[in-house]
């Protein structure tokens, strides 16, 4: 039997998001298994496919049940010991080091990052995603000719206590689109348009390309000036992408031009475009990656994607992340997904004489905290 991995060994949780508070019932505890916005099909449960299996495998002992109890039974423990019990046993159970949240998706929902913070009981820093703001700010009042000045400022003045930037590019007009920084028209007039969308429609969601791409610019040099990193949103995600177009190699041009300002992009999760991630950090300098929760997601066949991730991408341009999102079971499978699959890619590696222990230290020091501790400024925002 292969030894398990060293859950000592720190990792910053570069990329994650807050866990739900309060107690969750079966559905919605369901609904937060899934990437779908419609629920299974009537007779069956998201307890029964990869991610299910490793809920109940991993986590179920944590909650002092036996392993591969029924959906039913976990979520009933679940209620009975308390939400804020079964944050803290899965959070604190980690190994992590810090944690950086980004605060951009349904942040009524979720736990703060000083929330975060207490339950872990780790150092919890704030990710700003560029749309969240820009919706914001949509929604404050201004009007169509003051929102981008008024964007730009709001911006700027969130990033001042920001860990970094996020952008969610892919999911709202795909990686291809006109990568150059927009005109002042252009963006006058897409944003014109937009509010004229949004106000038909009864609410702001930004998906109108040349507000984006104002998002895009103005962020990017927010990072420039403050030394940020910018996280770009890779494939795997919501039912809303066209999952062709979010290949990250659609966004080369708009990389290069981040490598020009020595600004960091880092891509998240990436499925199914690891490979393509690795390709990209290997000619870029700015360019670093992870593979994120697809590991919990791929439940068994986690190490396989890992693995893919691992065929040639630089050792000190992978990250780790859970993009936990809602459920504090997202970040205990994330870290354990992550262990279990990085050691046994390195145990085969020793044992084919390709590494040798001391190696093997150093690959997993750069991916677990290193490479996170390089590319964020986390010592000015303790």
């Amino acid at each position: 039997m292969p030894t398990e991995p060293n859950v000592d060994l720190p990792l910053i949780d570069h990329h994650c998001h807050g866990v739900v508070p309060s107690d969750l019932d079966l559905a919605t505890f369901e609904a937060l298994m899934s990437e779908s916005y419609k629920p299974p099909p009537p007779g069956t449960s998201q307890f029964d496919k990869p991610l299910g299996l490793v809920v109940r495998r991993w986590c179920a002992p944590l909650l002092d049940l036996e392993p591969f109890c029924s959906g039913e039974d976990y979520v009933e423990r679940r209620r009975a010991l308390g939400a804020e019990e079964v944050n803290k046993r899965l959070l604190r159970a980690c190994g992590l080091e810090s944690l950086l949240v980004d605060t951009g998706h349904r942040s009524d929902d979720i736990a703060t990052p000083p929330m975060m913070a207490d339950l872990s009981d780790r150092p919890a820093h704030e990710v700003v995603r560029i749309e969240a703001v820009a919706e914001e700010v949509a929604r404050s009042g201004v009007t169509a000719s003051d929102f981008p000045d008024a964007f730009t400022e709001e911006l700027a003045k969130r990033t001042r206590d920001a860990i970094g930037l996020k952008t969610i590019v892919a999911y709202r007009v795909t990686f291809a689109i006109d990568q150059t920084p927009p005109t002042k028209a252009e963006v006058q007039a897409g944003t014109d348009r937009w509010f004229t969308e949004s106000e038909k429609a009864g609410k702001f969601r930004l998906n109108e390309v040349e507000v984006v791409r104002h998002g895009l610019w103005a962020g990017g040099e927010l990072c420039r000036d403050h030394k940020l990193p910018l996280q770009i949103h890779v494939g795997f995600g919501d039912p809303d992408i066209y999952m062709h177009a979010c290949d990250p190699s659609h966004f080369t041009d708009y990389l290069r031009a981040m490598e020009g300002w020595e600004v960091p992009c880092t891509l998240l999760h990436n499925y199914p475009f690891q490979r393509e991630a690795a390709w990209l950090a290997e000619i870029f300098q700015n360019v670093y990656y992870d593979v994120g929760v697809i590991l919990n997601f791929a439940g068994p066949q986690a190490a396989d994607i890992l693995g893919e991730a691992l065929e040639m991408g630089p050792f000190y341009k992978q990250l780790y992340s859970s993009d936990a999102f809602g459920l504090a079971e997202l970040y205990y499978l994330g870290q354990l997904q992550f262990r279990r699959a990085l050691k046994q890619h390195l145990d085969r590696w020793i044992a084919e004489d390709m590494c040798n222990v001391k190696e093997a230290d150093r690959i997993v020091a750069m991916i677990a905290t290193q490479n996170a501790e390089r590319i964020y400024p986390l010592d000015q925002t303790a």
